[in-house]
């Protein structure tokens, strides 16, 4: 049913550098500078796919209530009008000029790198038309998720980020947007019939940093939200009502693609594994192939849970055992469970495996908003070796953060707060991994890219938005 979890693995892994760890010890990662390169600059493409789908179906009345119901997350196929456009042979035809280019007005901006490409993934997305300093745009559409492609690696240079939306994305000539995440037809008609006038909407929020999975795909667990606004107070209150499993392709023009490749994965009562992200445990095959497992971490109160299946099983909730404290059980955990494989109070999440200190690094931020990203490490009794480099081809290499403790919080890196004195935190902290090529962490190197979300105070429609997402560079020893 997936073909995806069968594509054909690589004939070799990646080399990466190793460096500072020496042959009976791990080396103790340590932060030596970091750089902020200002707020990322998006480049909307300026063509669309000319094309028309029938209608979705309008739902029974029953339906149309002030209220979640899992039925329209579960029960219905996907909408057309949703999700990224594929721009191949056939459909290249069909692009036609924007008749405006939009401003967009987004937040969140996690990622990952796949294929070579550098994918930037956001949560809601408002399109306006042209903006300018003394004019502007009016509103054309609002969708749950977005995304967008680096272009230029201007961040090697130290300097903000370009970031392309790309052909597949536009649903008309002026710029309103499908979504990465496709929306069933269930949830897509709600939302046209409720949003506007009862402020009742289903989302899709990806969340967490892009799990690499084979070659140019990768998975996110994105939780699927229920969002119901007073639309006197205009206050907001955001039910999670369980996660979906999203593939996301990398490459062609059209941009990077997402497929709900099962539409809700983890349900309302269990805890959200996946939605604050997991990391790939590679086999013998190395980097990029299709053996090993993947790890997904379940945040509740107090620390992380961490559950994981063989790769090729991703899709099959039933296959995914969880540690329990002591071993690995069939038994999801529940919210009032310790069984954490690292404590603390975490709200954004990366953990990594480090080349150069041959030990797993976990980066985050905290309930606290202190604007301040931390750092931890597997304080391993030696050095760690993945089965492509050295390590034993029978072993999990990343099974090892469920043996050893960690090591004490340590500053990271500290973002400017936000001119904003009603919310002066900044959020959706990451860590990019694999941006800065051979110097970074990732390969072996001593760079990392973070990104941020900072509020501005300004109308979504000006020239800066309401929402600004910054990066910026960490050096390490």
């Amino acid at each position: 049913m997936y073909a995806w979890i069968n594509s054909p693995a690589p004939s070799s892994a990646r080399v990466r550098n190793s460096t500072l760890h020496s042959r009976d010890t791990i080396a103790p990662p340590s932060v030596v500078s970091s750089k902020i390169h200002g707020p990322t600059i998006n480049k909307p493409t300026n063509k669309f796919m000319n094309q028309t789908n029938a209608p979705d179906p309008k739902l029974d009345p029953s339906l149309l209530k002030n209220q979640y119901d899992s039925r329209l997350s579960v029960d219905f196929p996907i909408s057309p009008d949703t999700g990224i456009l594929n721009v191949n042979d056939t459909t290249q035809p069909l692009l036609a000029p924007l008749s405006d280019v939009p401003h967009l007005s987004r937040d969140g901006g996690k990622g990952g790198e796949l294929a070579g490409n550098h994918i930037f993934l956001f949560c809601d997305t408002g399109s306006y038309k042209s903006t300018t300093n003394g004019s502007y745009g009016q509103f054309q559409g609002f969708v749950s998720s977005s995304v967008a492609t680096d272009v230029g690696m201007h961040g090697l240079y130290g300097n903000p980020l370009s970031l392309e939306d790309g052909t597949g994305q536009w649903s008309d000539d002026v710029g309103r947007m499908r979504g990465l995440v496709p929306l069933t037809e269930g949830e897509q008609e709600y939302n046209m019939a409720m949003q506007g006038t009862a402020g009742k909407r289903y989302a899709i929020w990806p969340e967490s940093s892009i799990v690499p999975f084979s070659g140019d795909k990768g998975i996110v667990f994105a939780p699927i939200i229920y969002d119901s606004v007073d639309q006197t107070t205009r206050s907001a209150d955001f039910l999670t009502t369980g996660n979906t499993l999203l593939t996301i392709t990398a490459g062609g023009s059209g941009g990077p693609i997402g497929e709900r490749t099962v539409f809700r994965m983890f349900n309302q009562t269990d805890v959200q594994y996946g939605s604050k992200g997991g990391i790939r445990s590679w086999g013998p095959t190395g980097i990029g192939g299709n053996d090993g497992r993947v790890y997904i971490f379940g945040m509740t109160r107090g620390g992380l849970l961490v559950g994981r299946t063989d790769t090729y099983k991703v899709a099959d909730k039933s296959t995914y055992e969880f540690w329990d404290g002591s071993s690995w059980s069939p038994n999801i955990q529940g919210s009032d469970s310790q069984a954490f494989f690292i404590g603390g109070q975490f709200q954004d999440v990366d953990l990594f495996y480090s080349p150069r200190h041959k030990t797993f690094i976990i980066v985050y931020m905290t309930i606290y908003a202190d604007n301040t990203f931390y750092y931890r490490y597997l304080k391993a009794d030696s050095p760690i070796l993945p089965p492509y480099d050295g390590g034993d081809p029978n072993s999990d290499y990343v099974e090892n953060i469920v043996k050893y403790p960690w090591s004490d919080e340590q500053v990271l890196f500290k973002a400017p707060p936000p001119p904003t004195p009603d919310r002066p935190y900044v959020y959706s902290g990451g860590f990019h991994q694999g941006y800065f090529l051979k110097d970074d962490i990732m390969q072996g190197g001593s760079k990392m890219l973070l990104s941020w979300t900072s509020p501005t105070g300004q109308n979504p429609a000006a020239p800066v938005s309401e929402y600004e997402i910054l990066t910026g560079e960490v050096s390490w020893a």
